[in-house]
């Protein structure tokens, strides 16, 4: 099937998703996880009316982007991208200025220089941070325990925006395996809106291509999509 085909079938399987839990399809969005891809297959989801996509590696992203402006012109700025890989202290100025969001904070140090970097030029820059639930070591994120001490440090940042956490639970066969963390992830959240004075937290980040609809239940507001949108991954997995 085409990414337009893909495309559709996600979006009908987000829609039904949301219509079991009750919720207004409009209040989960769709990223299109488009790591490791080449130009062209963004330009196919481009075209298939896809704006939201995430990216892994500042680099790939900035040398993506330059060969975009060629293909799809100022359509270019309709783009919402996001960084959803690690953020290496050494490449935070340039992710602050090439991403609409970092999704992957999990330190005060790499929240610091992405507030040094937008509140010299007046930038607020949204951010999500990354909180690991488990005990695998190829995952990223603050500790749970270690999350509202991190919270209260990002909320007095003026360049950067708080909107809200994203996870990555364990690998599980059966997406009923990732509902524990899906849920404790709403529970943090909730949690820290009640005891951190004037913050907001909208935004939960949780679900993939093949637990997206139990992260729908469990309240996700932003599903990363890559393998059911794109097909099997050219160099990594989803």
């Amino acid at each position: 099937m085409s990414i337009r085909e893909n495309l559709d079938r996600v979006r009908t399987d987000i829609t039904e998703a949301c219509a079991r839990a009750s919720r207004d399809a409009a209040s989960v969005k769709l990223m299109a996880v488009s790591k490791t891809w080449g130009p062209t297959a963004l330009v196919e989801a481009f075209e298939a009316g896809q704006r939201v996509f995430g990216e892994n590696r500042v680099q790939e992203w900035d040398h993506k982007q330059q060969q975009l402006h060629s293909l799809i012109g100022e359509g270019v700025g309709t783009l919402e991208t996001h960084l959803i890989g690690n953020l290496q202290s050494n490449k935070t100025s340039k992710a602050a200025w090439l991403f609409s969001a970092v999704d992957t904070v999990d330190s005060v140090k790499v929240a610091a220089r992405l507030n040094d970097v937008t509140a010299q030029v007046g930038k607020v820059l949204p951010v999500l941070v990354e909180v690991k639930l488990s005990d695998e070591e190829s995952k990223q994120g603050v500790d749970e325990y270690e999350l509202p001490s991190l919270l209260r440090h990002l909320h007095e940042m003026e360049g950067i925006d708080v909107r809200g956490l994203m996870m990555v639970p364990p690998w599980t066969d059966d997406a009923e395996g990732a509902r524990p963390y899906f849920r404790r992830l709403r529970e943090l959240r909730d949690e820290a809106e009640r005891t951190i004075e004037g913050l907001h937290l909208p935004e939960l980040s949780m679900g993939m291509s093949h637990d997206f609809a139990v992260a729908i239940e469990e309240g996700s507001t932003c599903v990363r999509i890559g393998t059911a949108i794109f097909g099997v991954r050219p160099r990594a997995e989803d």
